[in-house]
């Protein structure tokens, strides 16, 4: 079983916009039992890095590139995690990771989805 489900990735035109979904498990997740979920991205030779998160309280962290351009969200059951992403530029071309932590402070990942940001 595939813990987290991302959907979304593509290519998209510099100026473009985005969103990503990312599905948690009912299989693998009970109910209320994560507590922060996520995206991270990463490029080739560079490590995982944060792109923001939101905890169940409804604290978001974002890293200083996402700021102002992209939005994360939650649904209420807090089993699905979005991540609106505007103004793309071509630095934003990664592979997008979707995140969870449940409250026993366990991550799980998904498999990734491609962004692509070029004309």
């Amino acid at each position: 079983q595939v813990p987290l489900v991302e959907s979304g990735g593509g290519l998209v035109q510099p100026g473009g916009s985005l969103r990503l979904d990312c599905a948690a498990s009912g299989h693998i997740f009970s109910k209320n039992s994560i507590d922060t979920l996520g995206w991270y991205r990463q490029t080739p030779g560079k490590e995982r890095e944060l792109v923001a998160d939101i905890t169940r309280g409804g604290s978001r962290a974002y890293a200083s590139f996402a700021e102002g351009r992209f939005t994360i969200s939650v649904n209420d059951a807090m089993n699905k995690v979005f991540l609106q992403m505007s103004s793309l530029v071509p630095e934003d071309t990664a592979v997008y990771y979707c995140h969870a932590q449940s409250i026993w402070a366990v991550d799980y990942w998904g498999q990734g989805t491609q962004v692509t940001v070029s004309s």
